[in-house]
């Protein structure tokens, strides 16, 4: 009996341990730096490359260098400065204006039954209502000055922050407004330690949408009795058939966009940070 527990313990010992099964990561892993540039990079690679090599109708599309070209010497004339702080002010003016009154709105909805019958069926016919279709209206209502430009701005903008913030209101665990009621938390406090926190992450991505949509509306709009702005230079270029002009326009368009899109996700990601997400 001695001999063989003996005779087998030194073969126990040189038998290798099992491996151990490395678990397969799910996320998306690191992100990369610069990642969203990559893909208007590679555009712009294609674009340049196909007209260099002759694929391109220099009429219809003309090359980057000759749109850097044109833009350059509009700059240097003074009017691309002026079409640009123009169409800046309108958008500005009409996304602080849609930015108040759709989280005003989404917060009388979302925290009261009353606020909720009174002004959620009437946002949601508005959203139902194309909004460049109340331009007509808008116009007979407001003149065809700034005033109705900066209105229909306003309305596109507070559209999407109002639905996604009243959503991200209306999503929160009621346990937590029990929790609260538990622990005898006052009015005040409650919105600022479990509304807040709770309704900041669709408020951003109404934020976001918002953004985008001023500058989707003010293309339209600055082609309608305007004497200024980069959708009024681009209609004129439309005139002339200056295709070159009418590409500088909408990279300025683009590049405004994506400025602003990445500004909101920076603040995002910072007022955010507690949060552990998938894109985190």
């Amino acid at each position: 009996m001695t001999t063989t527990t003996l005779s087998t313990a030194p073969l126990a010992a040189a038998e290798p341990a099992p491996r151990r099964r490395r678990r397969r990561s799910l996320s998306p892993g690191k992100r990369l730096p610069a990642a969203r540039m990559a893909g208007p990079l590679v555009v712009l690679a294609l674009w340049a490359a196909a007209s260099a090599a002759g694929r391109l109708d220099p009429a219809a599309i003309p090359a980057p260098w000759t749109v850097l070209e044109t833009g350059a010497r509009l700059w240097s004339d003074g009017t691309l400065t002026t079409d640009v702080l123009t169409s800046l002010e309108r958008a500005g003016y009409g996304f602080a204006i849609g930015l108040t009154a759709g989280v005003a709105l989404a917060l009388a909805s979302g925290l009261s039954r009353t606020g909720e019958a009174l002004i959620d069926g009437t946002v949601q016919l508005n959203r139902a209502i194309p909004t460049l279709g109340l331009i007509p209206l808008f116009i007979l209502w407001l003149g065809i000055g700034e005033t109705f430009k900066i209105a229909i701005i306003a309305i596109v903008v507070y559209i999407p922050i109002y639905l996604n913030t009243h959503a991200a209101l209306s999503g929160i665990d009621h346990r937590f407004v029990e929790l609260a009621e538990v622990q005898g938390l006052s009015r005040v406090r409650f919105i600022r330690e479990i509304v807040i926190p709770g309704a900041l992450p669709g408020f951003f991505v109404g934020l976001r949408l918002g953004v985008t949509g001023s500058w989707l509306g003010l293309v339209v709009l600055e082609q309608i009795n305007a004497t200024s702005g980069l959708g009024y230079m681009m209609f004129q270029a439309q005139n002339y058939g200056q295709s070159d002009v009418i590409l500088v326009g909408l990279l300025i368009y683009g590049v405004f966009g994506l400025i602003s899109d990445s500004a909101v996700r920076l603040v995002e990601r910072r007022v955010l940070s507690w949060r552990r997400t998938l894109s985190s």
